[in-house]
């Protein structure tokens, strides 16, 4: 059901989103590349998910039951989608996608460099049929480089990237982040990419080829850590939940669990000690400021603990925050998913899939004043929209059986 945007002054609104009448073909698979192509389905784009025959390889490895229809985080990161299959490896197949170019705005994939020269499919033979046309690809590693041959997956990217290194616990091994961060980050800068040439086509008429990987990705994420190895010369490590430059801005335990506090300026801090009923703190030569802090942080870490072991994290937070200083409990995703603020952000959306019945879908993070909110659209069958995109495109009856006949279509 469609939900009416409202504007701070009251007003009803209806627009429709951004990207409405751009239609991206999409040759995606795995993560990245889908969570690129779902972010623009999210803002209005006709989102074409072309699949080979017997589907994709996320709708078929990542199930958690046996008897699932498809897996949930296929369902998740394809909402909004329609479904068609061919078989890119047949003429026909091949034909087909080089008619689809000709009326589409915008093509993603996230084959390995070279695999789509082979299946004709790059950007020159593409851009040779449709020079408006906004290619982007999403590798591993980019499409140069010594690396760009190698097989990009994030557990690989994020150790190659930095991320591990400096994830974890202080002294410990390696840790991998808990989410797939450079999978996520290369798809959104995917998206952010694609959008930017986007806006330059509208004011020029070209198109033009655009690379995200999962590699830059998570090198680009290394603010501080590159901050520290380039300005004071040391390699930086892993820090637990403690922040590069400053104290406290960390996980703390309390008495049943633990909560994070953001005191890391010399006014929160002074207000954080008064807030815990411990003003001396603040006045401890080894605390006195920000410098002292980090250089004592372990001795920092445990005096505030044993503070904070007196009261549960529901407690500390409120006093926390009611001083001025940010802080929060950490959460589980149990707790987040019911949480009143997720659902009050519209976080948490429910959808009606053919053959999944009623499933819940995490929402979209941006929303837009002046666009109406819709639910989304359920992650596409195997093949679902294949008549109607093919009917969409000009192609006759006889034509369709005939490309199902061959194999090209299924």
């Amino acid at each position: 059901m469609a939900v009416e945007a409202t504007e701070p002054s009251g007003e009803k609104l209806a627009t429709e989103p951004p990207l409405s009448g751009v239609r991206v073909i999409d040759l995606t698979m795995f993560l990245a590349g889908p969570f690129c192509t779902m972010i623009l389905a999210d803002l209005g784009a006709d989102v074409i998910k072309i699949e080979p025959p017997g589907g994709e390889s996320q709708r078929n490895a990542m199930k958690l039951k046996a008897d699932e229809p498809d897996p949930p985080s296929f369902l998740g990161l394809n909402r909004n989608k329609r479904g068609l299959v061919i078989d890119l490896k047949s003429d026909a197949g091949r034909e087909l996608i080089h008619e689809m170019v000709a009326q589409s705005d915008i093509l993603v994939e996230n084959y390995r460099p070279g695999v789509t020269t082979k299946l004709g499919i790059d950007y020159e033979t593409l851009a040779a049929i449709r020079p408006e046309l906004i290619y982007a690809s999403i590798t591993g590693f980019g499409d140069s480089g010594p690396y760009s041959q190698r097989p990009g997956l994030d557990l690989i990217t994020q150790g190659m990237s930095g991320i591990m290194s400096v994830t974890g616990p202080r002294g410990g091994e390696p840790s991998k982040a808990g989410v797939a961060i450079t999978d996520l980050t290369s798809g959104m800068f995917g998206a952010i990419g694609i959008l930017g040439a986007y806006t330059a086509r509208l004011a020029t008429g070209e198109g033009q080829f655009v690379t995200s990987s999962l590699f830059e990705a998570g090198v680009s994420l290394g603010i501080h850590e590159s901050a520290e190895l380039w300005g004071h010369g040391s390699v930086p490590g892993p820090l637990g939940s403690g922040h590069r430059f400053a104290a406290p801005y960390q996980a703390l335990r309390a008495k049943d669990g633990y909560l994070t506090v953001g005191a890391g300026t010399q006014k929160l801090w002074e207000r954080f000690c008064e807030a815990i009923g411990q003003p001396a703190l603040a006045a401890d030569e080894r605390f006195v400021d920000n410098a002292a802090r980090m250089q004592n942080l372990e001795e920092l870490e445990a005096e505030l603990e044993k503070v904070l072991a007196a009261e549960p994290v529901e407690v500390w937070v409120e006093r926390i925050i009611a001083a001025g200083v940010p802080a929060g409990p950490i959460l589980n995703y149990e707790q987040v998913l019911s949480d009143p603020h997720t659902i009050a952000r519209e976080m948490v959306t429910e959808i009606d899939h053919p053959a999944a019945g009623r499933i819940k879908s995490l929402g979209s993070p941006v929303k837009l004043s002046k666009v109406e909110r819709r639910a989304p659209r359920p992650a596409p069958l195997l093949g679902e929209h294949s008549d109607e995109i093919l009917a969409e495109l000009g192609l006759d009856a006889d034509r369709i059986a005939s490309l199902r006949e061959s194999g090209a279509v299924a």
